[in-house]
């Protein structure tokens, strides 16, 4: 559909939630464009959130649907106000913006002012792993993310956006499940595996009137227009990049929940193995769970021979797989939350923050993916096991950038498809796992052409 045909709306708007206040620094600082400026960065979150519910998994896609849109921040005696020029019509009732959608443009401009206004620690200047843990603590702090006192239980559930209709009734069978059982959902977010959850979950607290029922969402500027937050949504926090938001995920979460996904599953699954394989993690419980229905049996057999192939039988070790039995899925859950309240209280470690989890920082590190960087990636059986798995991990998260995110997709469209080099032992199930994934269509929004944004050299 042409822009030109799409119904926009403009609107001002007072903070509810978050952020009623500002320096004058930081309000000049989200108007000004360029190479010092938050503006455009604060435009795309909040065209992609404005734009919730939409069918759109490309960045480059949203913002040319919406040429016109634009959002400024005004500082006013009582506050702060925004003005919203040209937003998608289907953010408002009426004249009245949506409440979920109003509470998280201003979430977003939470996070952003935090992670670029430079008044505390900056994101660029931090050196060592402990101060990028520091970083992520004090990041989920100020958006008010900690629940302090609260026993643990907050299920974070991974999966694609990308998914059928049987695999998506199976997310919110499985998130009824842990509702029922008074868990919280966390997510990235968006469509697909990370919708249904929380939408079961709401569900089930409603049927055991669990009263503050958390649907929390993390994402990243690069990939929220892939992945806008879907409206269940009630706390809503943008990290500066992947790594960092895949650390919020491990260190305010309690276990794990793997849905059938795509490339950036992969990703995820690779990430957590790579931290419980590190030798000072090795007594550290962290329940991790893989499922879904009957009709995705195969595509799990094929991650986890994968995981045999390149990580081997120890890393296999590190969870379980469960297959079309949402109840089941709640109940080791369950357990597994069991053993890590006992082990907390024991180490008298945080309910709220994972401190002890060791991340090593080639995990933290954000990673360019560009083709230089992703010709450069080691992927070899010589690595320590941990190593390989961020390295795997990085290739995953530059076929993510290549599929979806804007910057990654305008790079394919100037210089083709990245190479992925490595030994041939890691490179044939790789490329077995990725054309599954094609085939299976878990690259892109069912009906959308998918056009590999990388070659695999053996």
């Amino acid at each position: 559909m042409s822009h030109t045909t799409r119904a926009v709306k403009s609107a001002s708007l007072s903070p509810r939630g978050s952020l009623e206040i500002l320096s004058q620094q930081e309000v000049a600082k989200v108007r000004t464009t360029g190479q010092n400026g938050m503006h455009e960065l604060f435009r795309r979150c909040a065209l992609a959130i404005l734009n919730t519910g939409s069918d759109v998994d490309n960045a480059k896609t949203l913002l040319e649907a919406y040429p016109d849109f634009d959002i400024e921040l005004e500082q006013q005696d009582r506050g702060i106000k925004l003005i919203v020029k040209n937003a998608p019509a289907e953010a408002f009732v009426d004249d009245d913006m949506i409440s979920s959608t109003r509470e998280m443009l201003f979430s977003a401009l939470r996070d952003i002012v935090y992670s670029q206004s430079g008044i505390d620690t900056h994101v660029d200047n931090l050196k060592s792993g402990k101060d990028i843990t520091e970083y992520v603590f004090r990041f989920l702090r100020n958006a008010r993310a900690f629940a302090p006192g609260r026993e643990p239980n907050l299920v974070v559930c991974w999966g694609g956006h990308s998914i059928n209709n049987r695999e998506y009734k199976y997310t919110k069978n499985v998130g009824h499940e842990l509702g029922l059982r008074g868990m919280n959902i966390c997510t990235g977010c968006g469509p697909g595996a990370m919708k249904g959850p929380m939408k079961g979950g709401i569900i089930a607290h409603a049927k055991q009137r669990v009263q503050g029922g958390r649907y929390l969402g993390i994402t990243e500027p690069g990939i929220i227009a892939a992945e806008a937050p879907n409206p269940i949504v009630n706390e809503l926090v943008i990290m500066p990049d992947i790594e960092k938001r895949l650390e919020a995920f491990v260190r305010i979460g309690h276990g794990i929940v793997i849905f059938p996904g795509g490339a950036g599953t992969a990703e995820e699954l690779l990430y957590i193995l790579g931290i419980l394989l590190h030798p000072d993690n090795i007594s550290i419980p962290f329940p991790l769970i893989l499922t879904g229905p009957k009709e995705s049996e195969d595509y799990f057999q094929e991650l986890h021979e994968f995981i045999n192939t390149t990580l081997g039988f120890e890393a296999q070790q590190k969870y379980k797989i469960v297959i079309d039995n949402p109840a089941q899925v709640a109940r080791e859950m369950a357990q597994g939350l069991h053993d890590v309240r006992e082990f907390r209280i024991k180490m008298a470690d945080a309910f709220h923050f994972n401190w002890l989890l060791t991340i090593d920082k080639a995990f933290q590190q954000p990673f360019e993916p560009s083709h230089e960087n992703m010709a450069k990636l080691e992927l070899s059986h010589k690595l320590p096991v941990h190593t390989l798995a961020a390295n795997l991990r990085r290739a995953f998260s530059g076929i993510v950038a290549g599929n979806v995110k804007e910057q990654g997709i305008r790079t394919i469209e100037e210089k083709g498809p990245f190479e992925i080099n490595g030994d041939p032992r890691i490179m044939e199930p790789l490329d077995r796992l990725l054309q599954a994934f094609v085939e299976q269509h878990r690259m892109k929004l069912p009906g959308a052409k998918y056009e590999p944004c990388y070659r695999l050299k053996k």
